[in-house]
């Protein structure tokens, strides 16, 4: 063989075992899948029961707990609920508001789905359930009842804690629940935009809009999570749930489920149900030094709530699994999803209380212990403020008496009479 003729076999060669090794690689790194909602079978996956760390993805979850507790009864997508000091201590995504604000259910979870706020997550959790913790077990409850294996939830919004976990799998049993028991709710997950005052605030999903006939659901964002969607899209009156976790982009993260939805609608059977699934096993990876090496992860963050993450250059030239452009295995035609911000018609939103509400808000409540804790504290100052009451019978005049005990003790003999005779 000519020489020319064996370099260029040997370049081909090369490239033929890098494009090996890069879809290994892109197969490892990402775990993703595809279920029909309708019949619950398994049309694609890759490492989809690997824990993972959900981010923002938990706010279905907590949307599932708090419709759940309306559908039980126990309050109204009208009822108020009370922004803490704790939620109002939230980072960033969030609405910024000041404790003791007021917002109603259904406009909190209106908000929790577009902008994703962390803070409004735990006014959710918190009117609920009364605290963050005892909203995370009715979490952890519902989980058990919904068949959910790699799950363990420790706040309502997704900020990153090393014992929050969950899976593709699992993310994809929560959104079937939500579709499948609140179908009246459905337009929760595929609000465009919302509107607050003069505030136009967009939806994180960069599918909306964008791939034909999607609908839905979540999108979410940590470092150590990277760049995570749970999508529904219907076609011929057949709904399918895309799972992407761990992209490194937004642009990516939307690409890649792009073409899930292609090659899932282009299928006509599947490989099992989701309970089908081996369990997974091991600790969740943490993908900071993938997605957030050199890069600031306020900026990265700040760019998908913005909606600029759709403006990565790069990572949208190569399918997600480079094997089938190299054999031309693409199940589907691939739809391209157009750049550049859309404009919806925003879904207006409000603080305070629903016109003609008449009933209580609902906030954080004491635990026992913080109770017994606070009922010590009083009997410990008990016979002090009784001692002040009994001679100066005000609580503000008791306050003035210590000052004035106080200041007295500072005083030499002689400025004691002097003080003594100007009273």
């Amino acid at each position: 063989m000519p020489s020319g003729w064996r370099s260029i076999a040997r370049r081909a060669i090369l490239g033929f075992a890098a494009a090996l090794s890069l879809g290994a690689a892109a197969a490892r790194a990402t775990p993703y899948l595809v279920v029909d909602a309708g019949s619950g079978q398994v049309l694609l996956q890759n490492e989809a029961t690997a824990p993972w760390y959900p981010a923002s993805l938990t706010k279905l979850m907590t949307v599932y707990v708090a419709l759940s507790a309306v559908r039980s009864g126990k309050l109204t997508l009208d009822t108020p609920l009370i922004m803490s000091a704790r939620a109002a201590r939230m980072p960033p995504s969030k609405m910024g508001f000041r404790p003791g604000t007021e917002v109603t259910l259904d406009n909190a979870l209106k908000m929790l789905m577009v902008k994703s706020p962390n803070d409004v997550a735990v006014m959710v959790a918190e009117g609920v359930s009364g605290s963050v913790e005892a909203f995370a077990d009715e979490m952890n409850a519902a989980g058990q009842r919904l068949g959910l294996r790699e799950s363990h939830f420790v706040n309502p919004n997704g900020l990153h804690n090393p014992a929050h976990v969950s899976s593709a799998r699992d993310m994809a049993l929560i959104a079937g629940a939500l579709l499948r028991e609140f179908p009246d709710h459905a337009g929760l997950f595929d609000i465009g935009a919302i509107e607050l005052g003069n505030r136009y605030i967009p939806n994180h999903n960069g599918l909306l809009g964008r791939y034909p006939g999607a609908d839905g659901m979540k999108t979410g964002f940590t470092c150590p999570a990277g760049f995570n969607i749970v999508a529904s899209a219907s076609r011929s009156g057949r709904r399918l749930i895309v799972v992407v976790l761990g992209a490194p982009t937004a642009r990516s993260r939307n690409v890649e489920a792009a073409e899930l939805f292609d090659r899932g609608f282009a299928m006509s059977g599947g490989g099992g149900s989701l309970e089908s699934l081996p369990p997974g096993s091991g600790a969740a990876p943490n993908m900071r030094a993938d997605v957030c090496l050199h890069r600031s992860a306020a900026l990265i963050a700040a760019a998908e709530e913005e909606g600029l993450g759709d403006s990565s250059q790069g990572d949208a030239a190569m399918p997600a699994n480079p094997l089938m452009a190299l054999f031309g295995q693409a199940a589907a035609a691939r739809t391209e999803l157009p750049r550049g911000r859309i404009r919806f018609d925003p879904v207006p939103v409000y603080i305070g209380p629903a016109p003609g509400w008449n009933g209580p808000a609902l906030g954080p409540q004491q635990t026992a212990g913080e109770a017994a804790a606070g009922a010590s504290e009083k009997a410990d100052a008990a016979p002090t403020v009784r001692h002040h009451r009994s001679r100066r019978h005000l609580s503000v005049k008791s306050v003035h008496h210590r000052a004035t005990v106080t200041k007295a003790r500072k005083l030499t003999p002689a400025k004691k009479l002097m003080t003594a005779k100007t009273r």
